[in-house]
């Protein structure tokens, strides 16, 4: 148990320093950490709080992608298990967006069950910050575009836990309802 509080401590500390100076891209700007709160969290209750390598790679899941560092720092500073699984749903930066977009819906359905549950958690915090704090240069058919091809990438992941499905259907459902109500609203 101590060992577990010591590697979320240092997963919430390297996290915190490698995207000090990230916001979320909505209205609001959120410190970007406040997303890694969230799926974090998503991951310790789908998990019942029974796995925090799985926790801590969620702290850490867009630190390669987004902050620069590599896999074997990741590995050296949390073992191959945390190392592996933030790999395991990094996308490659140097793809193109469209790209990298058909990969994960086509990736999505092989990867690891941790690493779906993962994965699952982060897409579910990214529908609900694109409900109540969109980016504010994206339009209303740009939303429905990421809500359709979220939904794309989750029907892959299905299967992997009932709950957190819920936790996404919920969102996806609240996203649909807010792009309903801004369409009328046109």
């Amino acid at each position: 148990m101590a060992s577990e509080i010591k590697l979320l401590a240092r997963a919430w500390r390297v996290a915190t320093e490698r995207h000090v100076d990230h916001r979320r891209k909505g209205k609001r700007a959120e410190p970007y950490v406040n997303h890694l709160a969230e799926v974090a969290d998503l991951v310790a209750e789908a998990t019942n709080g029974s796995d925090a390598n799985l926790v801590a790679a969620a702290v850490l899941h867009d630190t390669i992608e987004d902050t620069g560092m590599t896999y074997g720092e990741l590995e050296a500073q949390f073992g191959s298990d945390v190392a592996d699984l933030v790999a395991e749903v990094t996308d490659d930066k140097e793809l193109s967006q469209s790209e990298r977009k058909r990969l994960q819906v086509e990736h999505a359905g092989r990867k690891s069950s941790r690493a779906k549950l993962l994965k699952l958690a982060d897409k579910t915090s990214n529908l609900r910050s694109t409900a109540n704090s969109p980016p504010t240069d994206w339009s209303v058919d740009r939303k429905q575009k990421y809500l359709k091809w979220a939904r794309e990438v989750v029907a892959e992941l299905r299967g992997v836990d009932v709950w957190l499905e819920g936790q996404f259907d919920e969102a996806a459902r609240h996203l649909d309802e807010t792009l309903a109500t801004l369409a009328g609203s046109k």
